[in-house]
């Protein structure tokens, strides 16, 4: 009984890279264009990466260290505010009206973020920066590193998913012109193929 051979062709891997009569100079060029992209896009997104992701963790630490805390005290019920929007955080706060005292000695007023219920005349604590404007409070521990690595993440990505469009953006052209040389190649062929079948 002859044994059958595999009609599938067989995948030659890296098939750019080694000298066959077939592989153009334009085959050896888009190799080297594909390995280039994929470091470039490496290199370049984790180094936009770590820039943001420090960049990020300098700006938390630089609104740490303006931020301080003041007592202040609830000037009107909170409970007459429960319609208004819950603080953002979702951590089931409400903003109030309250009153604290700046550092240059005089009172101010604003909306900050107190307990449900809150009667007026209940102390409470709020941020402020350093001429006593209340301010959110500054992310720490794990909300921090949460955005640092969002921050150092999604910049990669782009950094380094740009350097991979780009790169294939150049690819599909040198792929069109390939095409368009075959079709060329193959209109001089032809003729003289055609001859050849029918005659």
């Amino acid at each position: 009984m002859a044994r059958t051979h595999d009609a599938r062709p067989r995948r030659v891997r890296l098939w750019r890279w080694r000298r066959n009569p077939l592989r153009r100079r334009s085959d050896l060029v888009e190799a080297w264009l594909l390995l280039a992209t994929l470091v470039l896009a490496l290199l370049l997104g984790a180094f936009s990466g770590l820039v943001a992701a420090g960049a990020v963790d300098g700006s938390l630490a630089e609104r740490r260290e303006r931020a301080r805390t003041v007592p202040a005290v609830v000037a009107e019920d909170a409970a007459r505010t429960l319609s208004a929007p819950v603080t953002e955080n979702g951590d089931g706060g409400v903003w109030a009206k309250v009153r604290w005292t700046a550092p240059d000695g005089t009172g101010r007023t604003g909306r900050a973020e107190v307990e449900p219920g809150s009667k007026a005349g209940t102390e409470v604590t709020v941020w402020t920066d350093p001429v006593g404007r209340l301010v959110s409070a500054p992310p720490e521990g794990a909300e921090a590193s949460f955005q640092i690595v969002m921050a150092g993440l999604t910049v990669a990505v782009a950094a380094g998913g740009s350097v991979l469009l780009g790169g294939w953006l150049v690819g599909a052209r040198m792929r069109r012109r390939r095409l368009a040389e075959w079709e060329t190649e193959w209109r001089q062929v032809e003729p003289t193929w055609r001859r050849r079948m029918t005659g």
